[in-house]
């Protein structure tokens, strides 16, 4: 029995000689390797670039906490505080309305205000000193806002509230207290008292010395209702104090006086915003243009220590990317390797920076006193620019390396 042998089919199979596409996960893994393997150069390439960033930080950030040091200081010299008052020596007295207050607080940029009125009473240690020993002090009837309005604090004791200002309470100014004798108020004791317009009143605090308005340092401050009750205060005060927004404080300037006393606004006597509000306005300017320049003079030095690592890492590794190509990989194989690696360099560099950057001006502005400030924008785009500028340094030098041919590539070798 014969057989045939089987005849050759006339199909030839062909090889596929499609390139292969490399997942961009399998991009991220070549780039990482290439940083992986060289520990030390990547690492001090990464130095250069967070050195930029981590300078630009700290030039912005160290005077940014710097300013905001000397606007706290400015702002609690009264930038924001206004106070009216009528007009003196005028006949008859010129009264400002009881309502006025709750009139000056819908003005819109308005915060805080709160008043003091003269009562026109007398005070004495006790009812035994002579009348003609008067000690000279000015008896106030007091709003419980008071202490918002003028950046006051209590040494000691506590001040007017709800609960204590329709009681004979009172509230001692640091001048009025060492007259009266009076150096502070202990808890757990029995509290001192004082004799005014022939009725006891219990001290119940001691003001710190209030250099914004050292009026108050020199009296004596009852609640509002209790001056009602007590001593005959007929309700019209004598000065308010008005806090509001440093951006709208003209404007409330100029609103001020027909808010209080719309029939004649010019009885009423409006003081002009602190010197220190346009120091602050001055100074503001002076830092911004500071904060500019600084902030492009660290980042073109950045930038240029970025682009120039990125192109010596280029050209010492022309001879391994010619190779890689000489071996299969194809051109944007080769691109999209290089510059995964020089994006993960600038950013493992550009976040290494801004960590150095930041802690530098924490630690710096803490030592000094400081609160802390780190601009956004700087730490933003000093990141986005260390990526970006690495990007574009890594550009060129991928593209001239990736068109090598394996013969040249191999010649290198």
């Amino acid at each position: 029995m014969t057989t045939t042998a089987p005849k050759p089919t006339a199909a030839v199979a062909v090889a596929d000689t499609r390139p292969v596409r490399l997942a961009p996960l399998d991009i991220l893994r070549l780039g990482l390797l290439g940083i992986h393997t060289r520990r030390m150069r990547a690492a001090l390439s990464a130095l250069g670039i967070s050195i930029g960033i981590a300078t630009m930080i700290v030039v912005t950030g160290i005077p940014a906490s710097s300013q905001k040091a000397l606007m706290n200081q400015l702002s609690a010299l009264g930038t924001n505080m206004l106070q009216a008052m009528p007009v003196p020596n005028q006949t008859p007295p010129v009264e400002l309305p009881p309502q006025s207050v709750d009139m000056v607080r819908r003005i819109g940029p308005v915060t805080v205000a709160s008043a003091v009125a003269n009562t026109h009473a007398e005070v004495f240690r006790n009812d035994r000193v002579d009348a003609d020993d008067y000690a000279g002090l000015a008896v106030l009837a007091s709003r419980t806002d008071l202490l918002k309005a003028i950046n006051a604090q209590v040494r000691s004791g506590r001040y007017l509230s709800a609960s204590t200002e329709r009681f004979p309470t009172a509230v001692l100014g640091s001048v009025a207290a060492t007259r009266m004798g009076i150096a502070q108020v202990v808890p757990g004791r029995p509290a001192p008292q004082i004799y005014i317009d022939h009725r006891w009143f219990t001290v119940i605090g001691v003001l710190a010395q209030t250099p914004l308005s050292p009026d108050i340092d020199r009296a004596v401050l009852v609640g509002w209702d209790a001056a009602r009750t007590q001593l005959g205060f007929t309700g019209h005060p004598t000065v308010i104090y008005v806090k509001a927004r440093e951006d709208g404080i003209d404007a409330v300037r100029d609103v001020l006086a027909p808010t209080i006393y719309p029939e004649v606004p010019g009885m009423v006597q409006v003081s002009r915003p602190s010197d220190a509000l346009a120091a602050k306005r001055a100074t503001q300017t002076t830092f911004s243009a500071l904060f500019l320049g600084l902030a492009g003079v660290a980042l073109l030095v950045g930038g240029i220590g970025v682009a120039n690592t990125m192109v010596i890492s280029v050209l010492e590794r022309r001879k391994e990317i010619g190779l890689r190509r000489a071996l299969g990989a194809n051109k944007g194989q080769i691109r999209g390797q290089f510059l995964t690696e020089s994006v993960a360099l600038s950013c493992l560099g550009g976040l290494a920076g801004t960590v150095l950057g930041v802690l530098a001006t924490v630690g710096y502005a803490t030592y000094q006193g400081w609160p802390p400030v780190i601009p956004l924008p700087a730490v933003a785009g000093g990141f986005g620019g260390a990526v970006l500028i690495g990007m574009a340094a890594g550009v060129y030098p991928s593209i001239r390396a990736s068109r090598l041919t394996p013969t040249e590539a191999l010649a290198m070798v």
